[in-house]
Parts: C-alpha cells; sequence; structure tokens
C-alpha cells in the first residue's frame, strides 16, 4: 500500500499533523487551525484510520490499541473492508480518464458517521497532466534570480513556450476596494490580444474569479480566456483558500492552462514583483499592466511533484 521498504522508513514520511476548522459551539471559526493527531486520537476519529508503530521491535500494527507513534494508514479501512473507499475511488478514477481523456486526481471528503453508513464525498476532479510531455522535469537547476515566478502548487505537466506578453495586476498598487475596475481593464487586455493571437501570462493577487471581490479579482472565465498560465499569489495580510471551483479546472483542462499558487501557508514559492514592476508597460489601467516582453518566458511544470516555474527571457 505504500512505497517505504520498512515501517521506520514510513514513520518518517507519514503524516503527522492535519488542518482543520475549529468549532466552537456549533459556530465554524473560518480559519484553518494545524493539530496534532493527539487532537484526532482523543475526538475518537483516529482510530478509524491509523496504525500504530513499535519502535521496540520496529513493528506496524493495525489500530491504536497498543502503545506507540500513531500512523495514518487508513489500514482499518482498506484491510478490513469496513468501507469499500478503494474500489469506489478506482471507479471513479477510471470514469475521470475516460471522460477527461486524460489522468485525473481527485479531492474527496468522507463522512464515517453519517446516518445511514460512511458516504464519500467528491470535492473535485481535475486533470493530472496538461501535456503529453511525461518525462518528469528537473527544476531545483534553476536559480530564483533566473525566474519570475516559483511555485510549489502547481497543475499542470509540460512546457509552454514562445509567450511574450504578461498581464499583471501589481501587488503593490493593488486596492481591493476597486477589484472590479481591475477585472473589467483585464477582460479589455484579454479581448485585444486574443484578437491579435497573442497568448500571455495572467499574474494578480488573490483569487482568479472569485465571487467576493474583497478576497481577489472577480473575473468571469471570458475575460482570462486568452491566458495559458496563470498565477495566483497571496494577499499578505490575509490567507485566501485557491480558486478550486470545478468548473473552473474543467475550463484550465479544455484550453491547457498552467495554474500557480504562490504564498499560501506552508506552500513556498515566490514572484519576483520588483522585476516585473521594472518592465516597461505597453499598456497600464490602474493596477493592471500590459508587458510585452523583449524575449519570451519558458512556463515549466512538473506534473508529479506539483512543482512550477516561469523563467524570464534570455537576455
Amino acid at each position: 500500500m505504500f512505497p517505504y521498504a520498512s515501517p521506520s522508513e514510513l514513520l518518517d514520511g507519514s503524516q503527522r499533523e492535519f488542518w482543520a476548522l475549529r468549532l466552537d459551539g456549533g459556530d465554524v471559526e473560518m480559519k484553518e487551525t494545524r493539530y496534532g493527531l493527539d487532537v484526532a486520537e482523543a475526538d475518537g476519529v483516529l482510530a478509524r484510520l491509523a496504525s500504530t508503530y513499535s519502535p521496540e521491535n520496529d513493528a506496524l500494527t493495525d489500530g491504536i490499541a497498543r502503545q506507540g507513534i500513531r500512523v495514518v494508514t487508513l489500514a482499518p479501512i482498506l484491510k478490513r473492508g469496513t468501507f469499500p473507499l478503494a474500489p469506489l475511488l478506482e471507479a471513479l478514477l477510471e470514469a475521470g480518464e475516460a471522460g477527461m481523456s486524460a489522468p485525473v486526481e481527485i479531492e474527496f471528503a468522507v463522512t464515517l458517521d453519517a446516518p445511514r453508513g460512511p458516504e464519500l464525498g467528491i470535492l473535485q476532479m481535475r486533470p493530472l497532466a496538461l501535456s503529453r510531455e511525461g518525462d518528469e522535469l528537473a527544476l531545483e537547476t534553476v536559480s530564483d534570480e533566473a525566474l519570475v515566478c516559483r511555485s510549489r502548487n502547481v497543475l499542470g505537466n509540460g512546457r509552454i513556450e514562445g509567450i511574450r506578453d504578461v498581464l499583471v495586476v501589481d501587488a503593490a498598487r493593488f486596492d481591493r476596494a476597486r477589484s472590479r475596475d481591475a477585472a473589467d481593464a483585464i477582460g479589455r487586455l484579454n479581448a485585444r490580444l486574443a484578437a491579435e493571437g497573442r497568448p500571455y501570462v495572467l499574474v494578480g493577487v488573490g483569487r482568479w474569479g472569485s465571487k467576493d471581490p474583497w478576497l481577489g479579482i472577480p473575473v468571469t472565465w471570458e475575460q482570462i480566456s486568452g491566458a495559458r498560465a496563470i498565477v495566483e499569489a497571496g494577499l499578505g495580510d490575509i490567507s485566501v483558500a485557491p480558486s478550486q471551483g470545478s468548473h473552473f479546472f474543467q475550463n484550465l483542462m479544455t484550453f491547457d492552462v498552467g495554474y500557480f499558487t504562490v504564498g499560501r501557508p506552508g506552500t513556498g514559492g515566490f514572484v519576483d514583483w520588483r522585476w516585473l514592476a521594472a518592465q516597461p508597460a505597453a499598456g497600464e489601467a490602474g493596477p493592471v499592466r500590459h508587458l510585452r516582453l523583449p524575449g519570451p518566458v519558458v512556463v515549466t511544470m512538473n506534473g508529479r511533484k506539483n512543482e512550477g516555474m516561469i523563467a524570464k527571457p534570455v537576455d
């Protein structure tokens, strides 16, 4: 079940924490909080998901009845068959691949205590790769100074070349109170570039397509349809979840658009805002700048590691 040679190696690579929304008196505090597995054990949830590692004999035992280090293995579900999770996911992956003509990944949730028994809910399904380039792409060898963006939360695999246009919502000039004006400006530039047959890279802050204009830029898909790669950077003073609506990712898959998120807690990565601000603009509208670079950027994505980078033009 796990690609590890021994229980101790499994322990080194296993999950030790989880994120959850805090519940106080029935009210949900909309802020993710990190907890250790001891909290899940105290709540009575971990027993159905974990095994126990005994360092004395380097052994892993299903369940948490014994003393030892807890390891999330899903063994009580997968080995005892109390809930047919594996065959259900296998069927969904096959159906998704058939429907999207590409391997897919699924985000799902399971309610173990549902009134009629465990329930599986699909949160989203999206293509695992945007191109047919199957080789892993090495990204670590490129220095940060040579990059416009590096992200460790990327959708897509392969390389996109030949793009010289970049639409940027300048982080230093962006006013959330006028995010709708920014969306309109992007829509006008998108229409112009589409008419010229010029794809572009789109870089902005907050959530693209957000229904709440205070959490990002409320564009419609038609307003950014010419983008070949999209970058979502954090707002800095507030943590905003990335754009993960199912229709959003369907469009990404259909039109082969790379998707980068940067600046969320625990994800790392960066956007070189200073370099972008130093580039001469072919057009501006408030915080929105249209850059026409002297050479093409190169967008590279490693789908196996969910990592990606956008390289600056080579002088």
